[in-house]
């Protein structure tokens, strides 16, 4: 069966279990400087006025290329991994609730993790492949995917996963592994 786990990667988009990442571009954070410009020219024009609403138009229209960079990225980018794998392993986790906890609201959402997830989802029916959704609390993290042990404590800080088992590499990769090797266990189950 060919399948690969996608580990939700703040930077990235996501690491999948072959140690690759998606190389998101941050659309949302290069336009920020446009955008806090935008912001303040239409702050200093009275409400309601002519240039008010030019600007609010131009500022509009600035989110909107952003959304359609950041849509269109994911489209080809589903395409491709929806034609090369039958499954496709993810975590399911809560976006928003991430969002707010850790105080990253401006970098997870410009990611769209989620709406890459839906798109995701169709276009892997669309040819009749699964997504598989791992329960969120299963510790993708922290066992180590050569020899099977949990560690208690993971810090988010540690971007090396090491094992006693000798096992030494990238955490995300680790937890990818992870994931894959858990969605095809789901998926003999079925």
């Amino acid at each position: 069966n060919n399948s690969i786990g996608l580990d939700f990667s703040l930077g990235h988009l996501y690491v999948d279990s072959n140690g690759k990442h998606a190389d998101m571009p941050k659309y949302y954070q290069n336009s920020l400087e446009k955008l806090a410009k935008l912001t303040r020219k239409a702050s200093k024009c009275k409400k309601g006025s002519k240039n008010y609403q030019k600007q609010k138009k131009h500022l509009a229209r600035v989110h909107e290329k952003v959304r359609n960079q950041r849509k269109d990225f994911h489209h080809k980018l589903s395409h491709t991994l929806a034609e090369q794998y039958d499954a496709i392993a993810v975590e399911d986790l809560n976006m928003k609730g991430m969002s707010r906890a850790l105080h990253l609201g401006k970098s997870t959402m410009d990611n769209g993790y989620g709406e890459f997830l839906g798109m995701l989802r169709y276009k892997l029916e669309e040819r009749g492949k699964k997504l598989v959704k791992i329960d969120r609390f299963y510790p993708s993290s922290k066992r180590c995917c050569c020899c099977g042990r949990v560690k208690e404590e993971l810090k988010l800080s540690e971007r090396i996963y090491i094992c006693a088992c000798g096992n030494n590499m990238d955490r995300d990769v680790n937890a990818a592994i992870n994931i894959c090797d858990e969605g095809r266990r789901l998926l003999e189950a079925v």
